[in-house]
């Protein structure tokens, strides 16, 4: 019995998480084969099917029926589910059997495509994965598409005046509720009044040590020591929890546990994209440990985002770090260097770019105007090359971080290189008879000086100073707006898109920018408190990161494609008041974790849940899976092994370390480090694009680990190691319970664990590790 523990542990724990975690809702109805696309499908096919599509295949498979090839026109998706001459183009879901696929992967020279010339490694995985996730295809409207996308103009009245997002946001008073009583604050108000319309009561507020538990991992991202719990909960006083809020919104772990939220965000790496954003990124940390020391000083919201749009034009030795928030993005180069090739890496970095910017800060989805005008929300090509037109004028640079001496001594060796390099090209010039086109004939001598003076030049290149560390950062690059490219292509230029705001926000008489790139001007007007979208996006993904769904649940899309705010009316009232309390993070922490709202029992219950099962009127706490680095650190925590040193450079081999998992060393192209791999299999972001939510699966790669990999093992035997003192099993399993789920087992639970180690000290490590491989451990209740 005792040695059959562990699998049985395992199993139930196993079979206890799915059951508890619900999966994700298929996305093909029943007798449909067009699956229900979502927000971010349709932002994945304007920004990076619609592009190829459009360069590549529009001119043979286009609207035009004498161009047209094969009789296949890609101008819809139903033209592509009907194919061609050969049959569908397409098999949604399945892109082993897509003809598309095969074409463009160049298998077979009779049917390649596009027969001059294949398409780029980056474009080929674009239209793989489209087909993959069932091409998704937003409106039917080809000719549009095919024409460049000519819209017939926005009323944009109509949208500032119906649409949620672009209304401004107007301060509201708290509704008056019958059950005032159980409302801690005005957050309460406005969810017990959803909540009384629908008929429905909330959860009760969650035991002392589920909340005290939830208010260390979701503010520094460990669990609390027993003694804390302890102390907790034998505080009587009313105002306990916001005392432990407010320590550990000032403990230096805050800054790093929030940083890894926003870094999703940032779709931050230490570079290595791949095929063509190959480039390594040394510095990136840098531009990571400014983010956690900026919310660890609790810099205003508002100028936490013009310093990572604008910090090096403000000032650049203090500020320009932060613009690591485009600067460690992907940065796209030439495939061979011919212009065309130049301008498509030059297109795909400047889309980038926009649509970092303007879903991070503004909840919209702008780069699907790249190729015509937004079919959904009212956001032009022009509007597009607007914005494009900053980053265009926008390079990537380094600041050295060298002392004056050493930023001397590297001048002087360049200096020394440039010279004997000079010499070594006069003299050989000298030798030169300019009327002969042949290579010239050396004398003995003439070959021993050039020999010398080639030596004079390596001997100065190898004596130069070590490189100092420098920091990746933006800088001015020019003045000059951009012209709308013609169906994405910059080879084609249409009319001029002068640079500034979004016409939706800023008015059609909106001003141009006109100081350098303009992005000082771009970031001005992005946290102008009459843009209604900033505060609304900022503290919906906070609430999103504190519950683990967001009131808008599309957090990077407030267009009309993304979801309605469950709760509108608290949305704006916690932006309006966000900005009036000086954009403070901290205070919105704070008002959001002292309510009623955030301090429920996640418990289940059967009749709410037929009422509400995703939770949308806020009848509970949602439970929820730990994010990788909480686990981990969790992990390394209760065994008492963390190493809490803050900030430095990344190490490549997280698992082999005992530092936080944010310091681990991570690639854009997600398999190029050890710790890539182990964060992919927990459900870690890619780094491409920027990432609103995190993805939650259930795989068997992620129990094998538990079970197997020397990581879990050793943390099994360290956890084992640290209970050994205690003077009895009983007390050790107890011990062990309070570390590890800041509460008492109960009986049950010691007795099985006794009947596992009784007479078998050896199994203590294996009992440990099944402890810490629990569905507990790894959620936040």
């Amino acid at each position: 019995m005792n040695h059959s523990l562990p699998s049985l542990l395992f199993f139930g724990f196993i079979v206890s998480t799915v059951i508890a975690i619900q999966p994700e809702k298929t996305l093909v109805p029943a007798g449909s084969t067009m699956p229900l696309a979502t927000a971010s499908h349709i932002e994945f096919f304007e920004n990076k099917v619609r592009p190829v599509l459009v360069k590549n295949c529009f001119r043979c498979h286009g609207e035009n029926e004498k161009a047209i090839k094969g009789g296949l026109r890609l101008t819809s998706r139903e033209g592509i589910l009907k194919g061609g001459d050969t049959g569908p183009a397409i098999v949604p879901g399945n892109p082993e059997q897509s003809l598309l696929v095969k074409a463009i992967r160049y298998k077979d020279t009779n049917t390649a495509m596009p027969p001059k010339q294949k398409l780029t490694d980056t474009e080929i995985a674009a239209l793989t994965k489209w087909v993959e996730i069932g091409a998704p295809w937003p409106g039917s409207d080809s000719t549009a598409i095919a024409k460049g996308g000519k819209s017939a103009g926005y009323d944009w009245e109509k949208f500032r005046r119906e649409h949620w997002s672009f209304k401004p946001i107007t301060p509201i008073d708290p509704p008056e509720v019958k059950n005032a009583k159980w409302a801690k604050g005005n957050i309460d108000r406005f969810v017990i009044a959803r909540l009384e319309a629908a008929k429905m009561m909330p959860n009760p507020s969650a035991e002392k040590h589920i909340l005290i538990r939830r208010a260390y991992l979701d503010l520094i991202g460990i669990p609390p020591t027993p003694e804390q719990v302890k102390a907790f909960i034998n505080d009587a006083k009313p105002d306990s929890l916001a005392r432990v809020v407010d320590e550990l919104l000032r403990s230096k772990h805050y800054g790093e546990r929030w940083a890894r939220h926003w870094l999703d965000v940032a779709r931050y790496s230490d570079g290595l994209g791949g095929f063509l954003d190959a480039a390594d990124l040394p510095n990136a940390w840098r531009y990571r440990d400014w983010v956690v020391q900026s919310l660890n000083e609790d810099m205003p919201y508002n100028e936490f985002v013009i310093r990572q749009i604008a910090g090096d034009v403000r000032k650049p030795e203090a500020d320009a770090v932060a613009t690591g928030f485009f600067a460690v993005g992907p940065t796209y180069i030439s495939d061979g260097g011919d212009p065309e090739a130049t301008l498509q890496a030059q297109a795909e970095t400047l889309a980038d770019r926009v649509d970092t910017f303007s879903r991070a800060f503004l909840g919209l989805t702008v780069a699907c105007a790249r190729c015509h005008d937004h079919k959904f929300d009212p956001i032009t090509t022009k509007d597009y090359y607007a914005i494009a037109g900053v980053f265009k004028n926008t390079a990537i640079g380094e600041i050295s971080l060298a002392s004056k001496e050493g930023i001397e001594a590297q001048k002087i060796n360049e200096e020394k290189v440039r010279l004997a390099q000079q010499a070594l090209k006069q003299f050989t010039k000298s030798l030169q008879d300019p009327e002969k086109k042949e290579k010239p004939k050396f004398t003995q001598e003439e070959q021993k000086r050039i020999d010398q003076l080639k030596q004079e030049v390596e001997i100065a290149k190898k004596t130069a100073p070590p490189k100092a560390p420098g920091i990746h950062v933006l800088k001015e690059n020019g003045n000059a707006d951009m012209h709308v490219a013609l169906k994405g292509d910059l080879s084609k230029k249409g009319d001029l898109a002068p640079r500034k705001f979004l016409q939706i926000i800023a008015g059609e008489d909106a001003k141009q920018f006109t100081e350098g790139s303009g992005r000082r001007e771009l970031a001005e007007a992005v946290v102008q408190t009459n843009n209604p979208l900033t505060a609304r996006v900022i503290v919906n993904r906070v609430w999103e990161w504190h519950f683990g769904e967001a009131l808008v649940r599309t957090p990077g899309n407030f267009g009309t494609l993304g979801e309605k705010p469950t709760h509108p009316e608290l949305l704006d009232w916690l932006a309006a008041r966000f900005m009036a309390n000086g954009w403070s993070l901290k205070w919105l922490h704070r008002e959001i974790m002292l309510s009623a709202t955030w301090q429920m029992s996640s418990s289940h219950d059967a009749t709410k849940f037929a009422n509400d099962g995703d939770n949308r009127l806020l009848w509970r706490m949602n439970p929820r899976k730990l994010e990788v680095e909480n686990w981990r650190d969790s992990l390394l925590s209760v065994t008492g092994e963390l190493d809490r040193t803050i900030g430095g450079a990344p190490i490549e081999k997280i698992l082999e370390s005992n530092r936080r998992s944010l310091y681990a060393r991570i690639s854009r192209s997600g398999d190029r480090f050890e710790s890539d791999a182990f964060f992919r299999t927990f459900d870690f972001p890619a780094a491409q694009a920027t990432a609103d939510s995190r993805t939650t699966t259930i795989v068997p790669q992620q129990y094998l680990f538990m079970m197997n990999n020397p990581f879990m093992i050793n943390r099994g035997i360290a956890l084992a190691k640290s209970l050994e003192p205690l003077e009895s099993n009983e007390v050790r399993i107890r011990t062990a319970y309070e570390k590890l789920f800041s509460r008492q087992p109960e009986d049950r639970e010691i007795q099985a664990g006794l009947a596992f180690v009784k007479d078998h000290p050896e199994n203590w490590p294996k009992y440990a590790q099944v402890l810490l491989s629990t569905h507990e451990f790894l959620q936040m209740q």
